[in-house]
């Protein structure tokens, strides 16, 4: 396999190129899926069901292209950030912050806080919307791996899936949340959930006659096995996603290789025909749903790259896209285009007397697309890998139109015309440039996204922070992610105000279990030094990936997963939401609530109860360090019993056992085996 190395020194870029070659090497090969052993407890149960109809197909031009139309009577333009939070999230929060009030309140119950009446303290803290506690979940990037394992965080969470709201559930927590946001592989688990009206994961996962949807045993590269949806063999399935992305063109707009990702995305996570190519990303704010604050506000991240550069870095601008508004409170651009009218003709903020007015370049899968744009090369470098299944001319095109689009432009979106062109050029690198370029929303090791949750403007108490990153060789998290969002915070002239908790480095948290459990960051207010007008970031509920019932650290790249690993994988998540149902810390979902209450226990002044106390005693990160290489981080199963374990293969890790009534599971290399002991 490769040669060994620290678990905490791998650098994500060459962590990324390894990962590059061995699922090249997996597709080449044509395995991707492993053995599954037994069924992992406790189950995620299966139950008929059906998808819910979708989102709104409102892309003016009927098609994948978007279109001039008339612009409204006030023409849309650029908000500064200094007004905080657009006219239309304001107005809309407080529908959602009391539809969150009784979900709350029904999992604060549930949890059963000992000598604690929050009954009562809710009652009298929705008299004041303030006092209630803000909710906020994020799921990090790492490809088909952050979308399952976060799909089994997002299923725990939600109260209307199967055996969540019972003994150790922490079902309502979804329904409680103000805010869902995800970058790359999470966002695409968001913006599945958001494109196919507020599924449930066991909805999505259970899938309906002649979709798609979720049926990831057929690669992207070969496109969906089922002919309900209009496609019927690989050729036919590229030749689509070709024609959708030439109408792009034809219709006078530049096109670069996120498009022909995106639309590929779009066939496995959109329950339409042909991965519904006139659905938009604003159309969210138009489902009824949505309107009614019966849903979080869903947001998706991406990150500006500098004209003529290729290099990302903690300074890049964080750009954030919700159902409203795209843009950055970041100090650089510091504005925000209405989502709708991207593409219009905006010069200096406003869109001039004959200007033109564009809709439907917020194309549902392109924006998708951006926030994961890091998958374009891998697109562009194993397209040929599947030239078995298609035609030889198929495949020459689309390389040649991929090819063409540059080396040098291969992980971005492109955004032309740039809709900040002008806007604030003293501090807005991309001010002069006629094309804004995009990319994967993690390429600045900011892997969760968590940005846009601590602006002081959204009032956000808690996060649930999902961490599928593949930080270590053998694809475990060790809050890179975090460190990054810290040391970012530390740049005064970026960070424009916002704080973050201290995290410790990465072999203090491998050493200290810290990758291996939930812990709690920013727990005391009073360890934050606050300039005047600012407030204490949010406390921050780190869960990262780790194997409960599964070994759920496959690649970021592979490609194809049978259904059963799928759903080892979800079930795994789920199992560390829940820390396996309460087997593992019985007081877990009371640990949940009192992260939930926290901030506001603090800012009403009420008095921590001695439950709680205990929560962060044992949750809390205290400071303690370990900073001692211990060589690689090859962890066992967390969860087992004398008859069963779960086991799915993944892309590359070291060999991992667990007894099991008289048996040894060895995993090595993705290859699964059963040995007697003796």
């Amino acid at each position: 396999m490769f040669a060994s190395s620290s678990s905490s020194s791998t650098t994500p870029r060459r962590r990324w190129f390894l990962e590059i070659l061995l699922a090249a090497a997996v597709l080449q090969s044509g395995s991707g899926s492993g053995a599954a052993l037994a069924e992992p407890v406790p189950p995620l149960d299966s139950v008929p069901s059906s998808l819910d109809p979708r989102a709104l197909p409102n892309s003016p031009s009927g098609s994948y292209a978007p279109a001039v139309v008339a612009c409204p009577a006030i023409k849309p333009a650029i908000r500064s950030a200094r007004g905080g939070l657009s006219p239309e999230e304001t107005a809309w929060l407080p529908i959602r912050r009391n539809a969150t009030i009784d979900p709350m309140l029904d999992l604060l119950k549930r949890a059963n806080i000992p000598a604690f009446d929050v009954e009562a303290y809710i009652n009298a803290a929705k008299k004041n919307v303030s006092a209630l506690p803000n909710i906020a979940l994020a799921v990090s990037g790492g490809g088909y791996r952050a979308l399952l394992n976060g799909a089994g965080f997002l299923a725990a969470a939600d109260s209307r899936v199967t055996n969540t709201t019972g003994t150790g559930g922490i079902g309502g927590l979804l329904q409680a949340s103000t805010y869902l946001a995800g970058l790359s592989g999470g966002g695409w688990l968001v913006g599945s959930i958001f494109a196919n009206n507020f599924s449930s994961v066991e909805t999505l996962r259970n899938g309906s006659p002649g979709s798609s949807v979720w049926k990831f045993s057929s690669s992207i590269f070969k496109g969906p096995a089922q002919s309900g949806i209009s496609i019927l063999n690989t050729a036919s399935y590229w030749d689509d996603v070709a024609d959708q992305a030439a109408s792009k063109v034809d219709a006078g707009f530049e096109t670069s290789i996120t498009d022909y990702w995106g639309r590929a995305l779009s066939y496995q996570l959109i329950n339409d025909t042909d991965g519904g190519p006139s659905y938009t990303f604003s159309s969210i704010a138009q489902s009824d749903q949505f309107k009614q604050g019966q849903t979080p506000f869903p947001i998706l991240v991406a990150d500006g790259r500098a004209p003529g550069t290729t290099i990302i870095s903690l300074n890049a601008t964080v750009y954030e896209f919700t159902p409203f508004e795209m843009g950055s409170f970041d100090p650089t651009t510091f504005g925000f285009v209405p989502t709708r009218y991207i593409a219009s003709n905006f010069s200096n903020g406003v869109i001039p007397k004959d200007g033109k007015c564009v809709e439907g370049f917020d194309q549902y899968g392109f924006v998708m697309g951006t926030s994961s744009s890091l998958f374009n090369q891998f697109l562009l470098q194993n397209i040929t890998s599947v030239a078995g299944d298609v035609p030889d001319f198929v495949v020459n095109a689309i390389t040649g139109v991929l090819t063409d689009l540059g080396n040098d432009k291969n992980d971005i979106a492109q955004y032309m015309p740039n809709p900040f062109f002008g806007w604030n050029p003293a501090t807005n690198g991309a001010a002069d440039s006629i094309e804004l370029d995009l990319v994967d929303g993690g390429e600045d090791l900011q892997n969760i996204p968590l940005t846009p949750l601590i602006q002081p403007v959204r009032s956000v108490d808690v996060i649930f922070a999902v961490d599928s990153s593949a930080d270590t060789t053998y694809f475990w998290p060790n809050a890179t992610a975090l460190r990054a969002s810290y040391e970012r915070s530390l740049f005064s002239k970026i960070a424009n105000g916002t704080l973050f908790p201290p995290v410790p480095d990465a072999d203090t948290f491998i050493n200290l279990g810290l990758n291996q459990r939930p812990t709690f960051f920013g727990c005391e207010v009073k360890n934050f030094t606050l300039q005047e007008g600012q407030v204490p970031p949010p406390l921050l509920v780190y869960i990262p990936n780790a194997p409960y019932t599964a070994m759920s650290n496959v690649s970021t790249f592979d490609p194809e997963y049978s259904d059963a690993q799928r759903n080892d994988i979800i079930r795994n998540g789920f199992n560390s939401a829940t820390q396996g149902n309460g087997t593992l810390d019985d007081t877990w979902m009371t640990c949940v609530a009192c992260a939930i209450l926290s901030r506001s226990l603090d800012r009403t002044g009420t008095a921590v109860p001695v439950a709680c106390a205990g929560c962060f005693t044992k949750y809390c990160w205290n400071g303690t360090l370990s900073t001692v290489n211990k060589g690689e981080y090859e962890p066992t199963f967390k969860i087992g019993n004398e008859t069963t374990v779960a086991a799915t293969s993944a892309g590359v890790r070291g060999m991992s056992s667990l007894p099991v009534s008289g048996l040894v599971v060895v995993v090595m290399g993705g290859l699964v085996g059963l040995f007697l002991l003796v």
